[in-house]
C-alpha cells in the first residue's frame, strides 16, 4: 500500500462498522479433488470497533444464519444442510467473536478468535487486509480468510467426495455506523 494508503487508513479512528448488504461471507470446499462448492450466507450480523491506531483494542463479532445459505451447486443443498454437516435443524447459526487483532503493517492483521459451528468452538486465525475505500472515507474494503477443518467441529468425513479442508472467506466493505 502507498503513502496515500496509509494516510487514509491512519484517519479511520475508532468507529464501529457493520458489513454492507454486498459484502460476501462464505466458503468454499473441494468436491471429489476437482470442482469447487461455494456456500454464501444472504444473512449475517455483524459488527466492527475499529481504530487503525489502536488495532490492538480493535474487535469483531458475526453472527451468520445457517439457513440462509445458498449454493454454487444448488443439487448439494439438502446434503450439506444436512445432520452430517451443517446440521441445519438443530444448529440455526454460525458465529464468530474475535480476541485479539494483530497488525502486521500495510493495512494487513492476523484476526484470532473463537469461530461456533455445530455447538463446537474452536479457535481460528483470519487473515485480513483492511484498506480505506478511495472514494468513501466512511467505507473500509476488506478481504479475510482462514481454513478449517470440517471434523474438528463435528462434520462428518468423506461426505458425496467432500474434502476435509473449508475455506472460509469474507470479501467486501465496513461500513462505518
Amino acid at each position: 500500500m502507498g503513502a496515500v494508503g496509509l494516510a487514509g487508513l491512519t484517519q479511520v479512528n475508532a468507529q464501529n462498522w457493520t458489513l454492507t448488504p454486498q459484502s460476501n461471507v462464505g466458503f468454499e470446499i473441494k468436491s471429489v479433488g476437482l470442482s469447487v462448492v461455494k456456500g454464501k450466507f444472504n444473512q449475517v450480523q455483524s459488527k466492527m470497533n475499529f481504530d487503525s491506531n489502536a488495532s490492538q483494542k480493535a474487535s469483531t463479532n458475526f453472527v451468520l444464519d445457517v439457513n440462509s445459505l445458498s449454493f454454487s451447486k444448488p443439487s448439494l443443498k439438502k446434503m450439506i444442510m444436512g445432520e452430517d454437516l451443517f446440521n441445519a435443524a438443530q444448529y440455526k447459526t454460525v458465529s464468530f467473536k474475535s480476541t485479539n487483532f494483530t497488525s502486521l503493517g500495510q493495512g494487513k492483521y492476523n484476526i484470532a478468535g473463537n469461530l461456533t459451528l455445530r455447538g463446537v468452538t474452536k479457535p481460528v486465525v483470519f487473515n485480513t487486509t483492511l484498506k480505506p475505500n478511495a472514494s468513501n472515507p466512511k467505507i473500509l474494503d476488506v478481504q479475510s480468510s482462514t481454513i478449517i477443518n470440517r471434523t474438528d467441529f463435528g462434520m462428518k468425513k468423506a461426505i458425496g467426495g467432500a474434502g476435509e479442508k473449508v475455506n472460509i472467506q469474507l470479501s467486501g466493505q465496513w461500513q462505518a455506523i
